[in-house]
C-alpha cells in the first residue's frame, strides 16, 4: 500500500475552501432564483390555459393562445419558443402537482436537478394523497443526496407504493419495444433500442465485458513490447470498441477479430452476460408482483425475475431489518466466500457519494488500510469502482464506515459527506381477488 501524499500547501487549502464555500452558496442562490422561475413560467400557463378556454374546440387553434406567450418570453430570454413551452407545461405540473419540491427548491435544499427527478418519477402517481407521500420522502433524500442517488430511492419507493405492480405495467410497456435510426452529421448516425430492462441491461454487460477482454490483451502485448513491426495496435476507448463489438455481433453474428482467442478460453464468445437481480421472497413464491430490480435500479417484471432466478446457477439469501430494510445477513445455495457476498448484497453500488457503479464492478476496499492494521471485517469493508478506490488510496479522501454500514468520507478540506446504505423495501402480499 503507497504511502499517503504529503499535506498540501495550507494557502492553497485555504483558497479552495474558500472557492468551495463559495460555489455551495452559488448553487444556494441558484436554487432560489429557480424555484422564483418555476413559480413565474406557472404563473403565465395559467393565463395561457384561461386564454385557450375561450376558443375553438380544435386543438390547433386552443394551442395559439398558448404558443403566443411562449414566443413572446422566448424573445425576451433569447430562448427558442419550444423551450419555453415546454418549460410552461413542466412548471405548472410542479406547482400544481410537487409543492412541496418547489418550496424546497425555493428555500436552496434541492436543486433543479432532484426536482426534475421528483417530477419525472412522481407524474406515475395520479392519486394525490399517495404522491404527496412520495413526494415528502424523497424531498428529505434529496436533501442529502445526489440527483442520481435521488433517482434511484425515488424510483424503488414509487414501486412500493404505486397501485399497479410493474408486472401489470410492464404487459402494456412491452408493446412499445422498438429499433430505430437517426442520422447525425460528419457521416455518423444513432441506432436506439427500447425493450425489457433485462435483456438491455445483460446485452450492454456482455459488450462491457468483452471490450475490457480485450483491452486487457492490448495492454499486456504493449507492456511486453513484444508486438510485430506490421501490427495495428489497438489504441479504442472503451466506448468505441463496445460500437463495434454491437456491429459486429449484429452484422455478423460475432466479433470480426478477436485478440483474446490465445489467452481466454472459449474466446469473446464464451463471456455471458450478468446482472445482480434482487427478487424478494414473495415474489419468488409468486405471493405477489412487486419489489424485483437489477442491480438496485431497474424494476423489472415478476415473471422475468422468477425466470432469471430459476435458471441462476447460485443464489443469495439475504436477510434484511424489518425496519431500516438494511442487510443482515446473507447465505447462498453454493459455497462462496460469504463476506465478499455480504458486502455487495449490502452496497449494491460503489460507496462514494453519487456514484452508481454497481457493486459487481467494484472492488473490495479496506476503509481502513489492511496495511495499517484495518481488519477484514464487514465493518471495515465497503465497495468503491476503480475512480473511486485510486482516490481514496492515492489522495487524503478518508473514509470511515459507521455502526449501521455509512460511510462517511471526509474531503482533504475537511467537508464530510456520508453514503448510507441501500434500504431493500419489504412489500406486503397483495390480497386475494374477491371472488366474483
Amino acid at each position: 500500500m503507497p504511502d499517503r501524499p504529503p499535506v498540501f500547501d495550507d494557502r492553497e487549502d485555504a483558497v479552495l475552501t474558500e472557492v468551495v464555500g463559495a460555489l455551495v452558496e452559488s448553487e444556494r442562490a441558484l436554487a432560489e432564483l429557480e424555484g422564483v422561475r418555476i413559480v413565474q413560467f406557472a404563473a403565465a400557463m395559467r393565463v395561457a390555459l384561461r386564454r385557450s378556454e375561450h376558443r375553438p374546440r380544435a386543438i390547433q387553434e386552443r394551442e395559439m393562445a398558448l404558443r403566443s406567450i411562449a414566443a413572446e418570453i422566448g424573445v425576451a430570454l433569447r430562448w427558442n419558443d419550444r423551450t419555453v413551452q415546454r418549460r410552461l407545461g413542466e412548471a405548472l405540473q410542479l406547482v400544481d402537482d410537487f409543492p412541496t419540491t418547489v418550496q424546497a427548491l425555493s428555500d436552496g435544499r434541492i436543486s433543479a436537478r432532484h426536482a426534475a427527478v421528483i417530477r419525472d418519477v412522481g407524474t406515475e402517481l395520479v392519486d394525490p394523497t399517495l404522491r404527496a407521500a412520495f413526494e415528502a420522502r424523497v424531498v428529505t433524500r434529496a436533501a442529502s443526496d445526489t440527483a442520481a442517488g435521488t433517482r434511484a430511492f425515488a424510483r424503488a419507493l414509487l414501486e412500493e407504493l404505486h397501485p399497479a405492480s410493474i408486472t401489470e405495467r410492464f404487459e402494456s410497456a412491452e408493446q412499445q419495444r422498438r429499433v430505430w435510426m437517426e442520422d447525425g452529421v460528419d457521416g455518423m448516425a444513432r441506432l436506439g433500442v427500447i425493450d425489457g430492462a433485462a435483456k438491455i441491461r445483460a446485452m450492454y454487460d456482455r459488450l462491457t465485458q468483452q471490450a475490457r477482454a480485450i483491452r486487457v490483451v492490448a495492454r499486456a502485448e504493449a507492456e511486453v513490447g513484444d508486438i510485430h513491426p506490421d501490427a495495428v495496435q489497438d489504441r479504442r476507448t472503451t466506448d468505441q470498441t463496445r460500437a463495434d463489438l454491437l456491429c459486429d455481433l449484429v452484422l455478423t453474428g460475432q466479433p470480426a477479430v478477436d485478440p483474446t482467442a490465445g489467452t481466454l478460453p472459449g474466446g469473446l464468445g464464451a463471456i455471458r452476460a450478468n446482472v445482480s437481480v434482487i427478487v424478494p421472497a414473495l415474489t419468488a413464491a409468486g405471493a405477489t408482483d412487486r419489489g424485483a430490480s437489477i442491480d438496485g435500479l431497474s424494476p423489472i417484471d415478476a415473471d422475468t425475475a422468477r425466470r432469471l432466478l430459476a435458471g441462476a446457477p447460485a443464489w443469495d439469501q439475504l436477510v434484511t431489518h424489518p425496519v431500516t430494510g438494511s442487510v443482515l445477513a446473507v447465505d447462498r445455495y453454493r459455497p462462496s466466500p460469504a463476506l465478499q457476498r455480504f458486502v455487495r448484497a449490502r452496497d449494491v453500488h460503489c460507496r462514494f457519494p453519487g456514484c452508481r457503479q454497481p457493486a459487481r464492478r467494484c472492488d473490495l476496499d479496506h476503509n481502513h488500510d489492511h496495511a495499517r492494521g484495518g481488519p477484514t471485517a464487514r465493518c471495515n469493508l465497503a465497495c468503491l469502482c476503480k475512480r473511486h478506490h485510486t482516490l481514496k488510496t492515492e489522495t487524503p479522501w478518508v473514509a470511515r464506515q459507521l455502526p449501521d454500514g455509512s460511510i462517511q468520507w471526509t474531503s482533504p478540506l475537511g467537508r464530510r459527506a456520508t453514503d448510507r446504505p441501500e434500504r431493500y423495501v419489504a412489500f406486503v402480499p397483495e390480497p386475494d381477488p374477491p371472488p366474483f
